[in-house]
């Protein structure tokens, strides 16, 4: 049994690993924006299940919620960082301040928040592995995605860097998980994202994947399998 801690619970990617880590007897302690969907898997999912309504680009909120997370339970073994938004299609000019925070903000801010409340506890343990949501737009890049483009280029430097930081026994790996059926990506592709798996689908792959990493995967960049 796991203990896995999960950013952006509520939908997307984050919701089908966190129902499937569940059922496969780990235990997770999630994260979302939407309180509805909070309670919903709060209500699905009690007790050593813990589940809490947190905007990862507030620091002291993640403050909080790692500290709640830890009262109820050891240092995650498994930490996934995949909170992240994209701003609407359009080329970089013509996007507000606002709209170009929010991707950073949440997409990098928001990653290193969470890192900086939960992987001192994991270090003390000496075990655990970091996973950091990637994409494959932070390898290559496309046309009026360019503040994506930028946040998951940053995050594949920031967990090279961190690996090297990390000591023996722990491991942070960047993770392209593919192209999925999401509201984000509906966002960026309309009618052609129903061309992709959904995250239902995609889970039956992503999830044994990423429950088979280790300290030997420390500062790879990885892809999740074909599905």
């Amino acid at each position: 049994m796991k203990r896995i801690v999960i950013t952006g619970c509520t939908k997307g990617l984050g919701r089908a690993l966190s129902e499937y880590f569940i059922a496969e007897g780990h235990v997770v302690c999630g994260c979302g924006r939407n309180l509805r969907e909070v309670n919903t898997l709060s209500n699905k999912y009690p007790f050593p299940h813990f589940f809490a309504k947190v905007d990862v680009r507030d620091d002291a909120a993640v403050h909080r919620w790692a500290n709640h997370c830890l009262e109820k339970g050891p240092a995650p073994d498994l930490l996934i960082n995949n909170a992240a938004v994209i701003a609407k299609n359009a080329p970089l000019w013509e996007l507000s301040a606002s709209e170009a925070d929010a991707v950073f903000d949440t997409n990098i801010k928001g990653v290193v928040n969470v890192l900086r409340h939960f992987l001192p506890f994991m270090i003390k343990r000496g075990t655990g592995v970091v996973v950091n949501l990637s994409s494959g737009w932070g390898r290559s890049t496309s046309p009026e995605v360019a503040t994506y483009c930028a946040s998951k280029y940053a995050i594949e430097g920031l967990t090279a860097a961190l690996a090297q930081e990390l000591p023996q026994g722990l491991a942070a790996v960047a993770l392209n998980p593919g192209i999925i059926n999401t509201a984000m990506l509906q966002s960026c592709f309309g009618s052609e994202a129903q061309n992709y798996p959904t995250p239902e689908i995609w889970v039956k792959t992503a999830g044994p994947f990423i429950l088979s990493l280790s300290a030997r995967h420390n500062g790879k960049s990885l892809s999740v399998p074909a599905y």
